[in-house]
């Protein structure tokens, strides 16, 4: 998939480490596909709290000499991609602020549903909002809450949000994590030995941040659990009510890393079993499966393994490519894409070819990719896509076009083949889905862009749809 969703954030906690600015910055750089708008990092020696943030890449903003006055043995990281909010550095997480709590500190990964009605609420109270995020407005409720714990208060907070939220708290003494009682979007804990046998907890989106700091991965924090780990140790509290839940499955379609685990699932069994059940459901008469890198690479390998076609990557992406370029005066046609793409023209002249990716949103990209193989060359291009049609956009941390601009709401497979130019398209259906996540039995995952069955009641759907209409305009 190639700029076509975006993921809100990732997120990243450390307790008990006495180089916790550096390991979260190490986590967030294993997390900056979740978001390549902004970065930040808090951290508390126990008395203060300190920030950071800026915009760009976590590489580029956390140099040696940032990390440096980041002390302290706690520590949350964020990297945003917004899906609410503008694209400044007023809306870079972590938020912090000093309040009757103390000093606190939130990063956030979702969305707010009924964030509006909160603000709204909140300003009637005197609330002064810095910024046009929805993580805001959960610092605030904490501020505002008559509780006297930041517990307390955390816990009055979160039974007031609406929509998807897995959160990270930073106090002067200990972390504070929580999930929505869906548990829409993930959160892996993990934990590594300090010097002297102390145990370090951690928390990240996903468990590949634990990888590389070598922690090892625990579990998830359930649906609606709130974790407090403190001097006192680590304890699990439900906050709320249990609830059906509803987990991203897009998070395993395309969003995660394939060395993952999430939702406590390995990410990379997931794709290559939507893969090898596409093949089942879709095959076709050619010579080769080649994959849209890089999320069609794991269902590509599966669906060349069940149809016993050979594999080749044909499609090589350069990893390298900023957010700007500068174009030629002479225009290239799908510049954009050749920009990041280029064929093997060798491994696809003559041949008749099945593009695996994972989705297909507006269907320009699709179009752009199937005219470059067979540019290069190929005779047939067979496009399989590794999950159902997008028919409804996400409301819950995925920043998907509006309805009239997703291809499948108003396009028939028929229509859609022929806007992309492809001799055939395919699509994975919804049962094969929940097959290949083993959730055809249990019903935890949300499927609510395939089938526009949302899980929870929108509190703000025309002002969501109306901020998702500004954002693609």
């Amino acid at each position: 998939m190639l700029d076509k969703f975006h993921e809100e954030c990732g997120v990243m906690a450390i307790y008990g480490h006495p180089e916790a600015a550096k390991l979260t910055y190490l986590g967030l750089y294993s997390l900056q596909h979740r978001g390549q708008e902004s970065a930040g990092i808090c951290t508390s020696d126990g008395k203060e709290i300190y920030t950071h943030k800026s915009m760009g890449h976590v590489a580029d903003i956390f140099t040696k000499p940032v990390l440096a006055t980041l002390p302290g043995e706690l520590a949350i990281g964020h990297t945003r991609y917004s899906t609410t909010g503008d694209t400044v550095l007023l809306n870079a997480q972590p938020f912090s602020v000093a309040c009757n709590k103390g000093k606190v500190a939130v990063a956030h990964n979702g969305n707010i549903t009924n964030a509006n009605e909160l603000r709204a609420l909140l300003g009637r109270r005197g609330a002064i909002f810095q910024a046009s995020s929805d993580t805001e407005v959960i610092l605030h409720l904490v501020a505002h809450s008559s509780e006297r714990t930041l517990a307390g208060a955390l816990r009055d907070a979160l039974l007031q949000l609406e929509g998807a939220f897995s959160l990270v708290f930073l106090a002067q003494d200990r972390i504070i994590v929580a999930r929505d009682p869906h548990g829409f979007r993930p959160l892996a804990v993990g934990e590594m030995e300090v010097s002297g046998g102390r145990k370090c907890y951690v928390f990240a989106s996903e468990s590949c941040a634990f990888d590389l700091i070598g922690a090892a991965y625990l579990h998830e924090v359930e649906p609606g659990e709130m974790v407090i780990v403190g001097p006192e140790g680590m304890t699990r509290e439900r906050w709320t009510t249990e609830q059906p839940r509803s987990q991203c499955v897009f998070e395993h379609v395309y969003f995660a890393r394939p060395d993952s685990i999430v939702f406590g699932r390995p990410v990379a069994e997931s794709r290559e079993k939507l893969g090898r059940l596409l093949a089942r459901e879709c095959p076709a008469d050619a010579d080769l499966v080649v994959p849209v890198p890089d999320s069609g690479v794991a269902p590509a390998i599966g669906y060349a393994s069940e149809s016993g076609l050979p594999y080749r990557q044909a499609l090589i992406r350069n990893h390298y490519v900023g957010r700007t370029f500068i174009e030629p005066n002479q225009a290239i046609r799908d510049f954009g894409v050749k920009l990041k793409l280029n064929p093997v023209r060798h491994l696809l002249q003559g041949q008749r070819v099945v593009l695996v990716d994972d989705s297909i949103v507006r269907g320009t990209t699709s179009r752009k990719i199937v005219r470059m193989v067979r540019q290069a060359g190929a005779r047939e291009v067979h496009l399989r896509i590794s999950c159902p049609p997008t028919i409804s956009p996400c409301f819950y941390g995925v920043d998907t076009p509006t309805k009239s601009e997703l291809i499948a709401s108003n396009h028939t497979i028929e229509e859609i083949r022929r806007f992309v130019e492809a001799d055939s398209v395919g699509y994975l259906s919804l049962g094969s889905l929940r097959k290949a996540v083993d959730d055809d039995q249990r019903h935890e995952y949300c499927y609510a862009c395939y089938t526009g069955d949302y899980p929870t009641e929108l509190v703000n759907i025309d002002e969501l749809i109306s901020v998702r209409q500004k954002r693609h305009s």
